[in-house]
């Protein structure tokens, strides 16, 4: 039988939540603090597409106050007081969060990173970022910062499928994701790799593979969400046109449970679903908040009696 608080927590929830990993690491309770650092993405700018994702609107994801013309000190202090109130934080990793934010010269990655890390409550940092834009100069600063502070490594994958990437519009294949975690590993870099369920051809077998190829890299831990329309993405035009039909709910629920399953328990679950603002959330309408999904999830799992990693320690 579990015996410490967080081990009773971890029992229960049936899933390594990050939240609880974080504790156990630092001893007191950690909050991400989401930024917008002013990067673009060079599947925009031209030098890799052009239009982006089909299904990225930035601002469906992205809390309110943080814009780049707010001063990135500003951002921090907001969004800290936020969850020290909401939560009772103590400590905070500061999340380089819109868009491709290794996208620049080593020079202003620094400055930045540097500025995030001068607060006396930040502990790391948490750098969200391409597979095609992690640069050996960007790589060699983050594994320096990381001699001293906390840095996790979020890399966009969304889909192990070439042909889903190619049709999404990503402008990266999956051998890209690969070697980009390849040269990140053994570098004491926390690696996180975004997941998205739900892309038109793809199967819930489909899906259920890639919790495999998870298993076998060294990735640390993993965010999760449903493909979901919003305005002002050509995603929404397909949806309106008939050309993309999203998951329901039931569905998702239980091909997440049925993936987490598979996945092995060394690697923390940052998060299981995405939420955008009702003004612009076009489909699905599931009309459940973050925490919601999260806990009808877990509640999948209880109700089989199952827990993260239960097939892959059978297998």
């Amino acid at each position: 039988m579990p015996n410490t608080p967080d081990e009773r927590l971890h029992s229960q929830l049936h899933i390594n939540s990050y939240g609880v990993y974080l504790r156990r690491r630092f001893g007191l309770r950690i909050s991400k603090v989401n930024v917008d650092a002013g990067f673009t993405c060079p599947n925009r700018d031209g030098s890799k597409g052009t239009g982006g994702c089909i299904y990225c609107n930035n601002v469906s994801f992205s809390p309110k106050g943080t814009q780049s013309v707010v001063p990135l000190e500003e951002q921090m202090a907001a969004g800290m007081t936020y969850h020290r109130t909401r939560l009772g934080s103590e400590k905070f990793i500061i999340y380089f969060q819109k868009y491709t934010n290794t996208y620049g010269s080593v020079k202003l990655l620094s400055d930045l990173y540097s500025r995030a890390l001068d607060h006396p409550d930040v502990i790391g940092i948490s750098v969200g970022t391409r597979p095609d834009s992690l640069s050996d100069d960007a790589l060699d600063l983050l594994t320096e910062i990381a001699r001293t502070k906390y840095v996790c490594l979020e890399l966009g994958l969304q889909s192990m499928d070439d042909a889903i990437l190619t049709s999404i519009n990503r402008g990266h294949t999956l051998d890209d994701f690969i070697q980009a975690v390849g040269r990140a590993a053994g570098r004491n870099l926390d690696i996180c790799a975004h997941l998205i369920y739900g892309f038109p051809g793809e199967s819930a077998a489909d899906f259920l593979n890639t919790a495999d190829l998870m298993a076998g890299l060294p990735i640390d831990s993993l965010k999760l969400h449903q493909l979901h329309a919003v305005e002002g993405t050509r995603l929404a035009d397909l949806y309106r046109q008939g050309e993309f039909t999203p998951l329901t709910l039931d569905s998702y629920i239980t091909t997440v449970a049925d993936f987490l399953e598979l996945l092995p328990p060394r690697i923390a679950i940052q998060r299981l679903y995405g939420s955008a603002p009702l003004d612009i959330c076009v489909a699905p309408q599931w009309g459940l908040k973050n925490n919601q999904m999260w806990y009808a999830i877990v509640n999948e799992l209880t109700r089989r009696g199952s827990w993260q990693g239960r097939r892959s320690e059978l297998s």
